[in-house]
């Protein structure tokens, strides 16, 4: 079986325009959307959670236009979005979201809804990539293994189905943890997983088994989250929170690797999240045109091979992970 692979590369990720954070006007979101276009980026990802269906909207208002076939888009399934009167301005980081509230629902028919609802936030026939959203601990806590058990049961065997009917190329996990990544390969078939924030410079979880995992069975990986919610990107948050110190320490440490180089961080933590095989794309976040564009830049510089050697010899990076050149 031949399974879809999303464009290789950079793409745009869709969480900061469901508003992470900060609000974004609507100007700067489509200016930065835009950018993404402009700079050749055709995979973009969002989800119903961010922004309560704004990073939707906005996403389908960029790509509604833009001939059938010449991007790759994806979503995600797990939460329904049902009408609030009253919410708070800011909700689970998100600033000034639509007005509804999300409740889980990892079934075969809330699906099938969750698909259809999207379509119609997006305003697109279609989508390529359905991703079973954050059926894992770190959303769930202890309960995380009886809801990853109704998404297999339900959502896992639904898009399984959609696939066979052409609705969709391809299904998997977006999660934030490789073990409901693994346990998937094991109980179910899916074709690509976006694991975020789990293979950086500064966190090499994913390499020693999903990767490996994912390998023997064809089934490709994105990466979201290269910058650790920011760390890695001259911010202060690591997972979206406060930094811990060990963490922010590291970071200082490749910095300095960079800086005796020339090198700007960006460009090494996208780059070494890209290198390896069964990475099919990295999805950095952007709010506004500017941001986009320096992503793209980060890509194509041109990185020494004294660098990543230095990384390992002080014990940054793993010798067995893959590098540019």
């Amino acid at each position: 079986m031949t399974r879809f692979r999303p464009p290789g590369g950079l793409g745009c990720g869709g969480a900061p325009l469901g508003n992470l954070f900060e609000r974004v006007p609507e100007p700067a979101a489509a200016e930065s959307l835009q950018a993404a276009w402009d700079s050749g980026i055709r995979y973009f990802d969002t989800a119903p959670f961010y922004g309560f269906g704004l990073s939707e909207r906005r996403m389908g208002d960029a790509l509604r236009g833009r001939p059938v076939g010449s991007f790759t888009l994806s979503t995600k399934v797990g939460r329904l979005l049902k009408p609030a009167a009253g919410v708070a301005e800011t909700r689970n980081a998100f600033v000034g979201g639509l007005p509804f509230e999300v409740v889980f629902d990892y079934s075969a028919a809330a699906t099938w809804r969750s698909l259809e609802d999207s379509l119609q936030r997006l305003g697109l026939p279609r989508i390529d990539i359905a991703f079973i959203h954050d059926c894992a601990e770190d959303t769930h806590g202890q309960a995380w293994t009886e809801m990853f058990d109704a998404a297999m049961a339900g959502a896992a065997k639904a898009l399984t189905e959609a696939r066979e009917q052409g609705l969709i190329r391809a299904w998997g996990l977006g999660v934030n943890r490789i073990e409901p990544c693994l346990m998937a390969l094991e109980r179910a078939d899916p074709d690509v997983f976006l694991v975020a924030g789990r293979y950086t410079l500064l966190v090499h979880t994913a390499l020693a088994a999903l990767f490996p995992a994912c390998a023997a069975r064809g089934v490709s990986v994105v990466v979201g989250g290269p910058y650790n919610s920011g760390l890695l990107a001259g911010g202060t948050t690591f997972d979206y929170e406060a930094a811990p110190a060990e963490m922010a320490a590291r970071v200082l440490r490749i910095g300095a690797v960079c800086a005796r180089h020339g090198v700007q961080m960006k460009a090494v933590a996208l780059q070494f999240c890209a290198a390896h095989p069964v990475v099919a794309s990295v999805i950095a976040g952007a709010r506004r045109a500017a941001e986009v564009r320096e992503n793209v830049a980060m890509m194509g510089v041109a990185i020494p091979g004294d660098l990543w050697a230095d990384l390992r010899r002080e014990g940054l990076i793993p010798e067995q992970a893959p590098v540019p050149g």
